[in-house]
């Protein structure tokens, strides 16, 4: 039983051949493994692929979720607050509600991530939004439009945007 919402939940199985894959730009891949509905609300996950010189993240923060990362390969930049951190093979960060983050792969390297939220949030049609975007069947203004909806809250960070040109 889900002791947020009494409701009865079953555990969620996803297969590596039947996961769902968005491509969310030219060089990020978005694996959708469970979203806040399978899981009775405790959380929502993917996996995020990253090639050489993709552009992450952007700095924004949540006001509901914690954001959960594991590094799964490669090596990861990742904004926290005002600080930059680089994490590599089997690093684990959490960030709370509120708090300014951003993420991409070091430069010159490859990476893979598990991003966890919890509580979940139905963040599956965010990553579909950030697709459609990629594929011009969308604009920015539907990101910035959503923000509410997904909880995703962008902002310009001086630190970030030097840390990107330095890389």
């Amino acid at each position: 039983m889900n002791a947020v919402t009494g409701e009865t939940t079953a555990p969620v199985l996803v297969r590596a051949g039947g996961a769902e894959t968005l491509q969310d730009g030219a060089t990020s891949l978005i694996t959708l493994l469970a979203d806040a509905d399978a899981t009775g609300g405790a959380l929502t996950a993917n996996k995020a692929t990253f090639r050489k010189g993709s552009p992450g993240a952007p700095a924004h923060f949540h006001t509901r979720a914690t954001e959960m990362f594991l590094v799964l390969d490669g090596t990861m930049r990742i904004l926290l607050d005002d600080e930059v951190l680089t994490l590599g093979k089997g690093d684990f960060l959490t960030v709370p509600p509120t708090v300014p983050h951003a993420f991409a792969p070091a430069p010159g390297s490859e990476a893979e991530m598990l991003v966890v939220f919890t509580p979940g949030l139905q963040r599956f049609g965010y990553y579909r939004l950030l697709e459609r975007v990629f594929r011009g069947e969308a604009t920015v203004q539907d990101i910035r439009d959503s923000s509410q909806q997904y909880d995703n809250h962008y902002f310009e960070s001086p630190v970030w945007a030097a840390a990107l040109a330095e890389g």
